[in-house]
């Protein structure tokens, strides 16, 4: 597969694309009960660019990412949307601001978290309507969206009746529907067994053709090397490495790096 296939890094250096970040995260603290599980996280991410997170299991990425998105309290750093601050040395910006950088990003977790009581139109449509977008239009942008996950004629049934690879795909759609600048995907296929792991992983891939700005945890080392422009390798709360798939698959300088990826084969 990898001599059919550019990598996403590789075409992006070809055409040359550069921007100002879409989201910039500066030494960024949390623990919990006094237990640091994030240790002066620093990093960004540029619009149309895929960032995956590796690491072994404890190693602070889905905190990252619950960081990121709000969903857990930082104790010290910033988080920059567009060159605007939601946090600022450990302290938050106000409840009103903090909505607006919401509908700046949207997450796909690992377990779905669909509404079991909802059809997948309504799982789409609900939180789209929720922002103010017309019935209309939320339907119109659930109908194209499940278009493309290659979901057509599964409007009207509910979660318990998807598999999960169609599920994710659901929730995928979902957050696409938001029309959100960037997607935080935080191990979307843990939960799948491998065949359906394809399916959701070839959803994201497309995304990433599409240059939607992407930050994915991942334990998929060989998506991590096609898809990514850059690699954030974590353990123990710290970013113990970061570069190109190509450095970080290849070419690794830390010795904790190379023992994590021993047993994964290009």
């Amino acid at each position: 597969m990898r001599e059919e296939m550019e990598t996403v890094s590789e075409k992006t250096e070809k055409t040359g694309t550069a921007s100002a970040p879409i989201l910039e995260i500066r030494n960024l603290q949390k623990a919990f009960d006094r237990v640091a599980v994030l240790r002066d996280i620093s990093f960004s991410i540029n619009p149309g660019n895929v960032v995956t997170v590796i690491g072994p299991s404890g190693s602070g990425k889905s905190t990252l990412l619950r960081c990121a998105s709000f969903l857990e309290t930082a104790n010290d750093g910033d988080i920059l949307y567009d060159g605007e601050y939601a946090l600022k040395g450990g302290v938050y910006a106000s409840k009103k601001e903090l909505g607006r950088f919401r509908t700046l990003f949207g997450m796909v977790f690992q377990n779905f978290n669909l509404f079991p009581h909802y059809s997948v139109m309504k799982n789409i449509c609900e939180p789209t309507v929720l922002r103010g977008v017309s019935k209309e239009e939320a339907r119109d942008r659930a109908v194209s969206l499940l278009k493309k996950m290659g979901l057509e004629g599964k409007e009207n049934a509910y979660p318990c009746q998807l598999s999960g690879g169609q599920q994710q795909r659901v929730a995928i759609a979902r957050a696409l529907a938001l029309k959100p600048e960037i997607l935080f995907f935080d191990e979307p296929t843990s939960a799948l067994d491998p065949e359906l792991t394809g399916e959701v992983l070839k959803v994201i891939r497309q995304l990433a053709e599409d240059r939607m700005t992407m930050v994915v945890v991942t334990h998929e080392m060989s998506f991590a090397h096609a898809v990514s422009h850059r690699v954030i390798f974590m353990d123990g709360g710290y970013i113990m490495e970061e570069g190109s798939p190509e450095q970080i698959f290849q070419d690794p300088q830390q010795e904790r790096t190379k023992k994590f990826l021993s047993n994964y084969k290009q």
